[in-house]
């Protein structure tokens, strides 16, 4: 039988998901249980610190508003963090904190420094000067400002920006950043850095890749610094790693890492990382190590949806001076999908086969650039493609293809790019439904089966699948 609890908490999820896109309510609803009903408070369980943060800053308004109209003008609503340890209760719309023990996770590292000293080496020191010198390492022209925003990268953005703010004072330290290549973990670890460094220009900022962080170890180890080594990076306020997964296999340097993360994590000290692979599938590191990684906020990148890759370009373009037409835009975005890098990399192909041949940047010329630049790979077919296909082929809006509307027309079309979408790309069910119209995963089953039965039934119907899905493959 439901608990009173559980049926206000599902009362109020049914109006939230009315007033929210269905991946924030996947991303931010979903994870969260109810726990409690006494009087007119409510008591929900939140995954973490971050998470509770999120909501009072997005979603307060809406949740306040679902819990008046549940149990009244008096309702009150209270948090509780997935942590360890029992609750302490506290006001509305404030968070329940977790008592502390007396027993700390780690106990702290001594090891005494004395950032006055210039007798610790620095491993960033250029040959030939002698006195401490800590550049920061970071690449200027990877801010915030170039880094555009989209639903592929908008958590990691907001989060990178909330330390930037307040590093060492945020619930996500560290904070790692995972995500496949190209798709922005450095441009937005350097953006951190950056910012941090402009709000606190007092504040000890270092970038440096794992690669050369290891490197560097070994360096020491043979000229018998290694304290100067670890001391010298416990001396740093925002350490940012760039990487992490190559420290798999090197068991000596994670266990310098260890201890140099021990250190800034328990002083206050904020650390960014970024990796290939979310904490869960990063191989070859220790558990302790990788525990550790956890502690904070681990937010991953996408690839870019067609907005966004669509932004981009327009970006990168306005900032280099070019002019270009629309559609030589959108065929760019419409055709390189994989990442970011690939999408700059097409860009500025273009650009040099234009500036080498003076000839003007047409569709055409794209065009042909775009059959080279693919021509020895394998060309990924996106969900965004296969809708222009389908949107142009019945001389439909792409935006109206996109949107929750049950007009006969529309959904037809939006069911045969589901269809082809499921037969032509790597997408997952629920994301297929979530890129036509918001739908869910038997949407989309029911979508392939409905235009598997008309084209065994409808002989018309038939020949438009074949006709776009000959579009489709030629283009």
């Amino acid at each position: 039988m439901e608990n009173e609890f559980e049926k206000v908490w599902q009362n109020c999820l049914d109006v939230i998901r009315d007033n929210v896109n269905q991946q924030s309510f996947k991303t931010w609803f979903e994870p969260i249980r109810p726990v409690k009903l006494n009087g007119k408070v409510l008591t929900i369980q939140v995954p973490s610190q971050f998470f509770y943060e999120w909501l009072e800053e997005h979603y307060i308004d809406l949740l306040k508003k679902t819990i008046n109209k549940e149990l009244g003008p008096d309702g009150r609503l209270e948090y509780s963090i997935i942590m360890e340890n029992s609750y302490r209760s506290t006001n509305p719309y404030t968070i329940n904190i977790p008592a502390v023990n007396a027993k700390t996770k780690n106990p702290p590292v001594s090891m005494p420094i004395d950032l006055n000293s210039n007798s610790i080496k620095n491993p960033f020191i250029l040959p030939g000067l002698k006195k401490l010198n800590v550049e920061s390492q970071l690449n200027p022209n990877y801010s915030f400002d170039n880094l555009v925003e989209g639903d592929c990268n908008r958590l990691a953005r907001s989060a990178g920006f909330a330390v930037a703010n307040k590093p060492g004072g945020t619930a996500f330290n560290p904070l790692l950043i995972y995500g496949g290549v190209g798709l922005g973990k450095t441009h937005l670890a350097n953006a951190i850095g950056l910012e941090i460094k402009r709000n606190f220009p007092n504040k000890t900022v270092l970038y440096v890749q794992s690669e050369k962080f290891c490197h560097q170890f070994v360096d020491a180890v043979k000229n018998n610094s290694h304290n100067d080594f670890i001391h010298f990076y416990q001396m740093i306020d925002v350490l940012i790693i760039d990487d992490v997964q190559f420290f798999a296999g090197k068991e000596k340097t994670q266990d310098i890492f260890f201890q140099i993360f021990n250190h800034l994590h328990q002083t206050g000290k904020q650390l960014v990382l970024t990796s290939d692979k979310s904490p869960i599938e990063l191989i070859g590191l220790e558990q302790r190590l990788l525990s550790r990684f956890k502690w904070g906020l681990s937010a991953d990148l996408q690839v870019p949806n067609l907005e966004t890759r669509i932004a981009i370009l327009e970006k990168k373009i306005y900032a280099d001076g070019i002019e270009m037409p629309k559609e030589v835009i959108e065929y760019l975005a419409y055709n390189i999908t994989t990442n970011v890098r690939e999408l700059e990399g097409a860009l500025i192909s273009l650009v040099a086969q234009s500036t080498l041949n003076r000839k003007a940047i047409t569709l055409e010329l794209a065009r042909q650039m775009i059959d080279k630049f693919v021509k020895n790979t394998t060309r990924e077919i996106s969900i965004d493609f296969i809708q222009k296909i389908v949107s142009d082929y019945f001389n439909l809006p792409l935006e109206l293809l996109k949107s929750k509307t049950r007009k006969r027309e529309v959904v037809q079309a939006r069911q045969i790019a589901m269809f082809f979408a499921k037969n032509m790309t790597k997408s997952s069910l629920a994301s297929i439904g979530l890129q036509c119209g918001g739908k869910d995963h038997a949407t989309v089953l029911h979508a392939c089966r409905t235009v598997n039965n008309l084209i065994e039934t409808d002989k018309k119907f038939r020949v438009y699948i074949e006709e776009i899905e000959k579009k489709i493959g030629n283009q």
